[in-house]
């Protein structure tokens, strides 16, 4: 199983991060505890944001829950996440995994910069 992550690398502060991260070799519709986003802030220890579970239901950290929304295109094996009214503290290299399998993707990095 293969993950990779897609998006800007460069959002402006106030706006919405937007990023893809595509499923090769396995279904978004299988893997027992869905597919999460997490990141990692420079210097800092990684943050779960959340998943998507095979039912379709989500699930997000509560610190980032009004914020975040995270989707799925099944005819793609994609699945999406999106934070709104980011801000400089949200620059991370965010990276999409299947948890219970440790499959992660390679990570990409997203700064939030004017």
């Amino acid at each position: 199983v293969q993950l990779r992550e897609s998006g800007p690398g460069l959002v402006k502060p106030s706006q919405t991060l937007s990023l893809t991260c595509t499923v090769s070799g396995g279904s978004i519709t299988t893997s027992y505890y869905g597919w999460s986003w997490i990141r990692q802030p420079p210097g800092k220890g990684l943050e779960w944001i959340g998943n998507i579970a095979p039912s379709g239901s989500t699930n997000y950290s509560p610190s980032l829950k009004s914020r975040s929304s995270i989707s799925r295109d099944t005819s793609n094996n994609q699945f999406s996440l999106q934070l709104s009214s980011v801000t400089p503290e949200d620059t991370a290299v965010y990276y999409c995994a299947s948890l219970s399998s440790g499959y992660w993707g390679q990570g990409t990095q997203v700064t939030v910069s004017s």
